[in-house]
C-alpha cells in the first residue's frame, strides 16, 4: 500500500475512491499479524474492525461521514472502551469487560474512528519500558534486544510499525513522551485537564493525562481538537474552549519564538553524549531558523523526582486500594476468610512493580509521616509550578530531551 504521512491524505485518497477504510483497516490488520512477535497488541478488534469500516465507506459516500472516517486507533490497556476487555496490564483485572467508553475514546467514535485493538502496557501504567506487564514485554522494532519505553509501549510500538495510524496512550511521568522518544515517533502528552480522564483506570489522579501517538504534529493536532473540552463525567477537565489546534498549525508558521533551556539538564553527566549532541544541534537549526534561545537555571530540578515519586505513589496506594477481589477480576482460590481474601488476591494479583509502589504510598500517606513527606511534597510542587509558570512569562517554549538515554536493552534495569 502507498506510504501515507498524514490522515489528511489517507482521506483525500478515500474521497477520491482510489482507496476505501476497509482497504486501510486490512492494511494495519496484515501488520498487526506480521509483527505479533513485538507484543504490542492484546486483543484484535478484527471482525467489528471490518464491519465497522464496511459502514464508514457507505457514509463516505453518502457524505454523513464524521470528522476522523478512516482514522484507525488503537488503545492502551487502560481506556475504557464498552464490552472490551480491560487490564491495565494486570493478572487482577483478569476476565473484567468495561461497561463504558471513555469520554475519549466515545468522542473519537462519535467521529467514525475505528477502534483496532487494545496495547500491551506497564501494569497500572507504573514503569517505563513495557516490562511489567502480565502479558510479557512488549519489543522495540528497531532493536527487539530493546525496550520500547513504557508505560504505554504497545501504543508507540504500534503506530511506528503501521499497525495503526494513532494511538490513545495515558502520561503520569512521561508515559507516552519517554516510548514516543525511544520509538522515533510523536508523543503528545497535553496539559492535566485538557482531556477528560473519565474512564481512565487511574494511576495518579492529579498527574494522568491522556495522550496522543501519531507520525505526524497534524494527526495528532485533529485528534486532540476531537477528544478535549469540557466533560461532565469529569469534574477536574478544564472548561476552556477547545481551539481549532490543526488550523492553528498553519497559522503559527514563520512565527518567531523565544526558547529556554535548561542550562544544568544539558550538562548533567547522566545526559547520553548522542542526546547531548542531538539537543545541541536543535538549537543551533532553532538559531539559524531566527527563533531567540537562550538558556536558563531551574535551582528546583533536583527536587523535581523525590516529588513525583512521594505524591504519585501515594495517589496510586489509594486508587488501587479498589482491587481487592471481592466484585470483579482476580480472587485468590486459597482464601479462608476475608482477611485471606483481601492478601493472597493483592499478593497474587499485583506485579512487584506495582506492589513496591503501593507500599511507598501507603507509607508517605500513614500518620507518622504524612505531615513529613506528603505535605511537604504538595508545597514544593507549588513551588515547582509557579517556577516553571515564571519561565512561561518570558518564553513560549522550554526545550528538553525527553530521555536522558536511548532505549535501554531488556532486562538492564
Amino acid at each position: 500500500m502507498k506510504e501515507y504521512s498524514t490522515f489528511q491524505e489517507i482521506r483525500q485518497d478515500i474521497n477520491n475512491k482510489t482507496l476505501s477504510v476497509q482497504e486501510r483497516v486490512l492494511f494495519h490488520l496484515s501488520n498487526i499479524k506480521k509483527k505479533k512477535h513485538l507484543n504490542a497488541f492484546l486483543s484484535v478488534y478484527e471482525t467489528e474492525a471490518l464491519e465497522k469500516a464496511a459502514e464508514i465507506d457507505k457514509k463516505i459516500q453518502n457524505g454523513t461521514a464524521g470528522k476522523l472516517a478512516g482514522l484507525i486507533v488503537g488503545l492502551k490497556d487502560v481506556l475504557c472502551y464498552k464490552d472490551h476487555p480491560l487490564q491495565a496490564g494486570s493478572k487482577i483485572l483478569d476476565g473484567f469487560i468495561s461497561h463504558f467508553n471513555a469520554t475519549a475514546v466515545q468522542r473519537l467514535l462519535d467521529e467514525d474512528a475505528i477502534i483496532i485493538g487494545r496495547q500491551n502496557c506497564d501494569e497500572f501504567a507504573m514503569g517505563s519500558s513495557t516490562e511489567n506487564s502480565a502479558f510479557g514485554p512488549t519489543l522495540n522494532d528497531i532493536d527487539n534486544t530493546r525496550v520500547p519505553g513504557g508505560s504505554s509501549g504497545g501504543s508507540a510500538v504500534a503506530v511506528m510499525t503501521d499497525m495503526c495510524q494513532v494511538s490513545l496512550g495515558s502520561d503520569t511521568g512521561g508515559s507516552v513522551r519517554q516510548p514516543a522518544a525511544f520509538c522515533g515517533i510523536i508523543g503528545l502528552k497535553p496539559t492535566y485537564s485538557r482531556i477528560s480522564r473519565y474512564g481512565l483506570v487511574a494511576y495518579g489522579s492529579s498527574f494522568d493525562c491522556i495522550g496522543i501517538f501519531s507520525k505526524s504534529v497534524e494527526d495528532i493536532a485533529l485528534v486532540l481538537e476531537v477528544i478535549a473540552g469540557q466533560d461532565d463525567y469529569d469534574s477536574t477537565v478544564s472548561r476552556s474552549s477547545v481551539p481549532s489546534y490543526s488550523r492553528e498549525l498553519s497559522q503559527q508558521a514563520g512565527k518567531k519564538y523565544k526558547i529556554a533551556y535548561m542550562r544544568d539538564t544539558l550538562e548533567n553527566d547522566a545526559l547520553q553524549p548522542e542526546i547531548k549532541n542531538a539537543i545541541s544541534e536543535k538549537i543551533d537549526l532553532l538559531r539559524s531558523q531566527g527563533h531567540t534561545v537562550e538558556s536558563i537555571d531551574f535551582p528546583l530540578n533536583e527536587y523535581v523526582l523525590p516529588t513525583y515519586y512521594i505524591l504519585a505513589t501515594a495517589e496510586a496506594s489509594s486508587n488501587l486500594s479498589r482491587y481487592d477481589g471481592v466484585r470483579y477480576g482476580y480472587r485468590s482460590p486459597e482464601t479462608t476468610d476475608l482477611q485471606s481474601l483481601y492478601k493472597k488476591t493483592r499478593s497474587e494479583g499485583f506485579g512487584k512493580d506495582v506492589q513496591r509502589r503501593i507500599i511507598l504510598g501507603t507509607f508517605v500517606l500513614s500518620a507518622s509521616y504524612y505531615d513529613a513527606y506528603y505535605n511537604k511534597a504538595q508545597k514544593v510542587r507549588k513551588l515547582i509550578r509557579d517556577k516553571i509558570k515564571e519561565v512561561f512569562r518570558n518564553f513560549d517554549f522550554i526545550l528538553m530531551p525527553t530521555t536522558p538515554t536511548t532505549a535501554f536493552k531488556l532486562g538492564e534495569h
